[in-house]
């Protein structure tokens, strides 16, 4: 028996922001670790997007904010500095590498976590 929980459109638009988003969240420590933190930047930007347009995401929200706030400082601090070297990954500390990679397993974990828990409380 199908589940009619949301409408057919918007249950695909759901089923799409959800891929998004894990799929954007996951990319950034894969991304980070592997030395190419300025194309992090895409990643990020549609995770926080994605996030906060969808209701139905509400859960990670603060997980994506916190993990584009963890993202920005490095950025701004590479873009503001006076001796900037080539590229975002060999100017970033590894404190802000580590920090980024924190914030993004904690966004995967909690949407994993989130998903598994019941819409509606069971009752006795």
């Amino acid at each position: 028996m199908p589940s009619t929980s949301l409408p057919h459109s918007q249950e695909g638009s759901a089923r799409r922001a959800d891929r998004t988003a894990i799929i954007s969240i996951w990319a950034v420590p894969v991304l980070v670790i592997g030395q190419f933190a300025m194309l992090a930047i895409v990643p990020v930007t549609l995770a926080l997007i994605v996030s906060l347009r969808h209701a139905h995401l509400r859960g990670i929200r603060r997980w994506t904010v916190a993990l584009a706030a963890a993202y920005a400082t490095p950025l701004i601090l590479w873009a503001i500095g006076p001796e900037r070297a080539p590229s975002l990954s060999k100017d970033m500390h590894p404190v802000f590498a580590a920090l980024i990679v924190v914030a993004a397993l904690v966004a995967g974990a909690a949407f994993h976590l989130g998903r598994r828990r019941p819409s509606t409380p069971i009752r006795p």
